[in-house]
């Protein structure tokens, strides 16, 4: 009983509009399984889906490269320094997506301050920054970046400080204390940090649309062209499904190989 109003909000909120994507998916215009034969006979949605893979992996490294060092200090500091970069994460969350979007896209426009920057260095007129490939990873990076170092903080944080000094005290120098010792223990909020931003990034909409090329999609914004312009239902369902079973896959890649209870030195 104490489990029937969560039941009853997964079964009218996930499961019954899951149930008729995968209807329409079959069934419109038509029932059969033409829309995804299709799709992969399509050269176009092959192309999106390894754009949307490669912009994945893109963001993905970016976000670890400047999250770790963030999560490092926010972990081994203590007083107004961690707790500012606490709070400075903390405060990403609470903006909307949509709000820094389109804050980007006044940082990036012909006549925002980047541009205006580089014309200083004698580029005139300053490359065009504004949808492009560039601006929705640009855009994606800081809307996950957040994500990552919360991540890695949780592991962080947990990394016993006398292990490093044990090591110092035995001649290790700092560089093979965090190579030999501080890494490999992180390796939990990595992994952790990777496989949510790399799912997340499969199906993000609203930068990779207003900040993007519209010649270079992500899987997300076709899917929006085929409902909105086209009116393509079932082929925009049958491509949603096949982004989530991409991302079943990798979370089931991610729970087989590493999993919580094995990262920890669990059961295998």
């Amino acid at each position: 009983m104490l489990g029937l109003p969560a039941g009853i909000f997964l079964l009218a909120f996930f499961i019954v509009p899951l149930g008729y994507v995968t209807l329409l998916s079959f069934t419109e215009p038509s029932w059969g399984i033409g829309n995804y034969r299709d799709l992969f006979n399509s050269r176009l949605f092959l192309a999106t889906l390894g754009n949307t893979f490669w912009t994945a992996i893109l963001v993905t490294g970016l976000s670890l490269l400047l999250a770790y060092p963030l999560a490092y200090v926010a972990a081994t500091s203590k007083g107004t320094i961690s707790r500012t970069i606490l709070l400075v994460v903390a405060l990403s969350f609470w903006t909307s997506y949509l709000v820094r979007t389109y804050a980007w896209m006044v940082i990036l426009g012909v006549q925002g301050p980047l541009p205006a920057f580089i014309a200083v260095f004698g580029y005139s007129p300053p490359p065009r920054l504004l949808f492009t490939n560039f601006a929705a990873t640009l855009g994606m990076t800081h809307g996950l970046i957040p994500f990552m170092t919360m991540a890695l903080f949780a592991v962080m944080k947990r990394i016993d400080p006398r292990l490093l000094d044990a090591a110092g005290s035995l001649g290790a120098k700092p560089w093979r204390v965090f190579w030999h010792i501080y890494l490999p223990l992180s390796a939990p909020g990595i992994i952790n940090g990777i496989t949510l931003v790399f799912i997340t990034c499969l199906g993000f909409y609203v930068m990779p649309v207003l900040l993007g090329s519209p010649r270079e999609q992500t899987i997300a914004g076709l899917i929006g062209d085929r409902m909105e312009q086209v009116l393509d239902f079932g082929g925009a369902a049958a491509m949603a499904l096949i982004l989530l079973a991409v991302s079943l896959g990798l979370f089931a890649v991610y729970s087989r190989y590493f999993g919580m209870d094995r990262l920890w030195g669990g059961r295998a």
